[in-house]
């Protein structure tokens, strides 16, 4: 029996969204807009972190390289399309020009959920991966910029 694959993370979005797309208009219904997407963006920001502190443990130390070591499933496939402006102890710096997360939700007609069950998880997943690291991100490409600007940085000790 051949090896089984992990799947990447932009499948799994790809799956969850569409879970997401079918399951919304009923607890919209049910609880109105305001309040699902309350609840949703509370679960996807929980769960979030909690992917930030098992990547954590799958690395010597929670430094800057380190986390960027982790990046690899967000990458697979092609998913995004990045050029890194600097990774030092200090600081990883990078914009990503290409964004397959973005384009997914587009195509599936959830480009208004697209920041909260994607873009939305990055603050709280640095937050699980070190109270030492912070993420300064002023556009994205789901929200209609031409690169998404992730700025992590250490906190001076």
């Amino acid at each position: 029996m051949p090896e089984e694959q992990p799947i990447s993370i932009l499948q799994q979005r790809r799956i969850e969204a569409n879970l997401i797309k079918a399951l919304l208009p009923a607890f919209e219904k049910e609880l109105g807009r305001e309040k699902t997407r309350q609840i949703l963006t509370e679960v996807i920001m929980e769960l979030a972190r909690r992917t930030g502190e098992a990547l954590r443990q799958t690395v010597p130390d929670d430094t800057l390289p380190s986390l960027a070591s982790t990046w690899e499933p967000w990458l697979r496939g092609d998913a995004l399309e990045t050029e890194v402006l600097e990774l030092s102890d200090n600081a990883y710096h990078f914009n990503v020009t290409r964004c397959k997360y973005a384009e997914m939700y587009r195509e599936l007609g959830l480009e208004d959920l697209g920041y909260t069950l994607s873009c939305n998880r990055d603050a709280s997943l640095v937050q699980g991966f070190s109270d030492r690291i912070t993420l300064t991100r002023t556009q994205t490409i789901m929200e209609g910029a031409p690169f998404c600007d992730f700025r992590y940085n250490r906190k001076a000790d």
